[in-house]
């Protein structure tokens, strides 16, 4: 996984309803501990850091895919799950957004005190990489939201917001403190992103003999960080279109999803019963826990596991959704106690779409994809913040786009 990165997003309004944040924590609980048994809490780490698999996981849970609600729908939920069980899973959430970003100092100092961590140096690395990109780097976007993840080693990630308000952007940063080895040159290889015209960084190499005049003062030497940025620039509209999807990689996954298709695999006879449209979910799902860092570069796609709360790309398919919540759990807590036949079946998933791929042909038939979902979308409890949807005929509107309600 990259080491760190920005991605830049759009404002989108709307809070999640508690119908679909209840199931957010639910599926998130069940996927960070497949990660762990499998990973590690370094593994998970490594993930959260990495811009593009943070998107796709909010995708998968059912955000809105490039909205920067991501950010703060993804920490909240992964906060009020994991925070419960973290003595047996070996992570802490501390901070949030607005005024819970200035609890984080309080809170890293009660987790050391559970836990023997140096209170006083997480805190500090805490406060450093808000000041990095809220102060030492103007370009405009001010922070708003910070979360210190770390784990009872000691590791840790940061995952913090700024907004924009003139054109409406937010930018989020990402810090990982296994290559961090200095906050005040280089942290980022870049500052990504549109460009926006001349910006403040004073943690670039160009402006160390700004830091040599504020050095005399401090008399701090810093060394150079070791890494790179990933960089992610999102679209500002709202519907998903056929360049924001790798097709190929979509379309092996709807294959497999076919019940016809999964006789041939032995591997998946556990999961026989769940229906295709399941199937298509936990492969998703499947990816976002166990795929590399290359298979995130469309994230996208992983709305197509569940779907949006605005109804982007469709209504969110709660029947789907929790079918998904039961089995992911079901596997996990099977694992628990050494029986982890669902744990590798559903991990197969992943792995058979990624082999389907190569001799998978893609269709122009995007649109066509997306009008089924919508029209079906009663079938599986598809429901947005507008309510659910009903067994109709798509009307168009003046656009020709297709309505569901």
């Amino acid at each position: 996984m990259k080491n760190s990165g920005s991605a830049d997003l759009a404002l989108m309004g709307g809070s999640i309803p508690t119908w679909l944040f209840d199931r957010m924590t639910k599926l998130s609980l069940a996927m960070v501990e497949a990660i762990i048994e499998e990973q590690g809490t370094k593994g998970f780490l490594s993930r959260m850091s990495d811009p593009f698999w943070f998107q796709s996981f909010g995708a998968v849970i059912g955000m809105d895919w490039n909205s920067s609600g991501v950010t703060t729908a993804v920490m909240s939920a992964l906060k009020k799950t994991i925070n419960p069980h973290s003595k047996q899973l070996g992570l802490y959430i501390c901070g949030g957004k607005g005024k819970q970003s200035t609890q984080t100092p309080h809170e890293l100092l009660r987790i050391g005190n559970q836990t023997g961590l140096d209170a006083d140096q997480l805190i500090r690395s805490s406060k450093l990489s808000a000041k990095v990109d809220n102060t030492a780097v103007q370009d405009g976007f001010n922070l708003y939201l910070h979360n210190f993840v770390l784990s009872v080693e000691g590791d840790w990630t940061v995952i913090q917001q700024g907004m924009k308000t003139e054109d409406r952007s937010a930018r989020r940063y990402h810090w990982h403190s296994e290559n961090v080895k200095s906050f005040v040159q280089e942290p980022h290889a870049a500052i990504c992103g549109d460009y926006q015209g001349d910006i403040i960084n004073l943690v670039d190499k160009n402006a160390l003999p700004t830091q040599s005049g504020i050095l005399e003062i401090t008399k701090e030497h810093p060394n150079k960080m070791l890494g790179e940025i990933a960089k992610m620039v999102l679209p500002k509209y709202y519907d998903i279109k056929a360049k924001d999807v790798d097709l190929k990689r979509l379309g092996s996954i709807l294959w497999l999803a076919q019940e016809s298709q999964t006789t041939e695999f032995e591997d998946l006879l556990l999961l026989k019963g769940l229906g295709p449209r399941t199937l298509q979910s936990l492969t998703l799902v499947s990816e976002v826990i166990h795929g590399t860092p290359s298979r995130f570069t469309d994230p996208a796609r992983f709305s197509f596991a569940h779907g949006g709360k605005n109804g982007t790309p469709f209504p969110v398919p709660t029947k789907v959704y929790d079918e998904t919540i039961q089995t992911l759990r079901a596997a996990v807590d099977r694992s628990k106690i050494g029986l982890s036949d669902k744990t590798r079946a559903i991990e197969k998933l992943g792995k058979i779409a990624q082999r389907a791929e190569k001799d998978f042909e893609p269709n122009d038939k995007f649109d066509k994809l997306l009008e089924k979902e919508r029209r079906e979308s009663w079938k599986y409890g598809g429901r947005t913040t507008e309510g659910f949807s009903k067994k109709n005929d798509p009307k168009k509107d003046d656009d020709g786009q297709l309505k569901l309600f």
